[in-house]
């Protein structure tokens, strides 16, 4: 065995802070769960986080995102994996940077925020089916594996203000991915019910961010943020930077607000150019930001000719593969009730037919755009859809 693999097996013991040194001594490892069976072996890669090479670091975290969050999926193991990782946010060894474990993630940055990152994960996976008025999966009857799924989500809920003290201390840190990771991860946090008075104080701290002659990406997490806690962002509805315009108009407080609404129809009429305000997606956004704001519009408007232009512009960006998240939800805005065979297509309409028979890219061989053309009542062939027009 190499120096390099003796010194991957031992326990930085030593090095430990107090409180992750004594849960790692408390708990009882081999009686709880991953997904691969025992968590007897999580140990070693709680400690390897401390590692002197980051390359060791970066396999730990990897490894450990396998095991203990393995896609999502919580364990028993996972909450006292995340109090560690808790207890560790401080050392001056998470500071090292490196490349992710993964090859598909090719940022280098601090593990500092690759660690905030991860326990974001779990707070997100906890919070799964916790929304009002959500359809929980997790009901009242499930064999013996969903009872320790349960169980191990319920626990994973019961430490979120522990995490939630770990985290905020990074909303003011002086890098600039452990501040993004950390306000990530507290949003995360704070759509728990249970965390609802924590709220303020977060906000207070994001105000100061949003005052201050930030960054692009920075102020727009941070209106993110505040639009997802309920805060009041109209405030942002006409500031000069039109990527944080449209990420306060996101918020669900604004809704109802015709400016906010315009503020949306107005970023989606370039969607190119709004899908490269961040270079790297934000971490409260999912895929392109075109296909947010999209949503949005699609459950503010009333009528598809209040968003006819802003789906005109958004057409030749779509394909087979994004029909689930543009044109599909475009045309059934269109044919609310569904297409009437014999009665004249309105203007807009034609002209959405056009262009989506048009574009080259949305006819593949994927079928999904099937669904959405039977429930706008349409024929499910291109030439035949041509031949309404």
């Amino acid at each position: 065995m190499t120096n390099r693999n003796e010194e991957r097996g031992v326990p930085i013991w030593s090095g430990l802070p107090s409180a992750a040194r004594e849960l790692l001594i408390a708990t009882e490892w081999g009686a709880l769960q991953h997904a691969y069976g025992s968590a007897e072996d999580t140990p070693p890669y709680l400690c390897q986080l401390l590692n002197e090479d980051p390359e060791v670091q970066a396999e730990a975290l990897g490894m450990l995102d396998m095991s203990v969050l393995h896609q999502g999926s919580l364990y028993s193991s996972t909450p006292p994996a995340a109090l560690f990782v808790a207890a560790i946010l401080t050392h001056p060894q998470t500071l090292a940077e490196h490349e992710s474990f993964f090859p598909w993630d090719d940022r280098t940055r601090p593990l500092r925020a690759a660690l905030l990152d991860w326990l974001g994960q779990i707070a997100d996976s906890a919070s799964y089916g916790e929304d009002p008025g959500s359809e929980d999966e997790y009901g009242d009857e499930y064999d013996g594996e969903d009872e320790d799924e349960l169980e191990a989500i319920h626990a994973c809920r019961s430490i979120r203000r522990e995490l939630y003290d770990a985290v905020e201390p990074f909303l003011d840190d002086p890098h600039p991915d452990i501040r993004e990771a950390a306000l990530g991860t507290v949003t995360l946090l704070l759509k728990a019910p249970d965390l609802a008075e924590l709220v303020p104080r977060a906000a207070h701290r994001l105000r100061n961010v949003l005052a201050a002659d930030g960054g692009r990406r920075e102020r727009s997490s941070a209106a993110l943020a505040m639009g997802a806690w309920g805060q009041d962002t109209t405030g942002l509805l006409d500031d000069p930077d039109p990527a944080v315009r449209a990420c306060a108009a996101l918020a669900t407080g604004c809704e109802h607000m015709p400016r906010a609404t315009a503020v949306l129809l107005e970023a989606l009429q370039s969607p190119a150019e709004a899908d490269h305000w961040f270079p790297d997606p934000l971490p409260q956004i999912d895929g392109w930001l075109r296909f947010t704001l999209l949503k949005a519009v699609l459950d503010r408007v009333g009528a598809f000719e209040d968003l006819a232009p802003a789906a005109m512009a958004l057409i030749p960006l779509a394909s087979d593969y994004t029909v689930d998240r543009d044109w599909g939800p475009l045309l059934v805005k269109a044919f609310p009730t569904g297409y009437s065979p014999g009665l004249p297509l309105s203007a807009t309409q034609r002209e959405l037919l056009q262009a989506i028979t048009a574009n080259d890219n949305c006819w593949g061989s994927i079928g999904n755009k099937f669904r959405w053309l039977r429930e706008a009542g349409l024929p499910e062939q291109r030439d035949a859809i041509r031949a309404l027009l």
